[in-house]
């Protein structure tokens, strides 16, 4: 991978991720915005579980936060692009698609038949 296509890769997860920081910050205001000490309990529980579902997809895009610093730091270290099982070169239209990838599509789908075959689904 030449050193354009790193800064190309580079400038997407950077985007990627103030993206994200800034949803972030638009959950915390709403949820000071939004809240309120509903006197029905049927508008409370609709208030709590929206919360819920809200705090659960922060915490997600928490975790691929972290994923994209540490795909940053690969690139800052030469190592992107690299499978992280067998080394081999992960492809420009695997990264496209999916910047933060670690793995090829072979160690990928070897991964996800592992899992499969432990978890039964």
């Amino acid at each position: 991978m030449n050193e354009k296509q790193r800064e190309h890769f580079k400038l997407l997860l950077t985007a990627w991720r103030k993206e994200l920081m800034e949803e972030v910050d638009r959950t915390v205001t709403h949820m000071k915005d939004e809240a309120a000490n509903f006197p029905d309990p049927a508008d409370r529980a609709t208030q709590e579980e929206e919360f819920s579902l809200e705090l659960r997809a922060r915490d997600r895009e928490r975790k691929l936060i972290r994923k994209i610093d540490s795909t940053i730091e690969t690139i800052d270290t030469d190592d992107y692009g690299y499978c992280e099982q067998c080394g081999v070169n992960i492809g420009i239209r695997r990264l496209e698609a999916r910047p933060t990838a670690s793995l090829c599509v072979d160690c990928k789908t070897l991964d996800e038949i592992k899992e499969k075959q432990i978890t039964g689904g």
